[in-house]
């Protein structure tokens, strides 16, 4: 039995757009925060998607430029490929699924 998770201004499954929200990292997190007014539950995983991959986008071209921490990028890759994953399953589930720390900060940011 599916979940209601609301009607969504998209016109996307919300567990689609949710899922959607993951797939290009924090770009389609910024998409779709821009896009759906409403739906609670895609703007948090459009919020956690901008916070999750932001930051390890940032870091990722921190370890690139400080040059004695490159071994560290592939290792970053890996946990970043891992949670991309976690995180889109998780949406399509319908699963309100929160990281820690990161999760906190986009329930509060929406």
């Amino acid at each position: 039995m599916a979940k209601d998770l609301g009607k969504s201004s998209t016109g996307i499954q919300p567990n689609v757009a949710g899922l959607l929200c993951y797939l290009a990292g924090f770009i389609t997190g910024i998409i779709f925060l821009v896009l759906e007014k409403e739906n609670k539950f895609i703007r948090f995983h459009a919020m956690q998607s901008i916070i999750a991959f932001g930051g390890i986008f940032v870091l990722q071209i921190a370890f690139v430029t400080l040059v004695f921490t490159i071994f560290l990028v592939p290792i970053l890759n890996i946990v970043g490929l891992i949670l991309w994953v976690i995180l889109m399953i998780k949406a399509y589930q319908g699963e309100m699924f929160k990281l820690p720390v990161v999760g906190e900060l986009a329930e509060k940011k929406i």
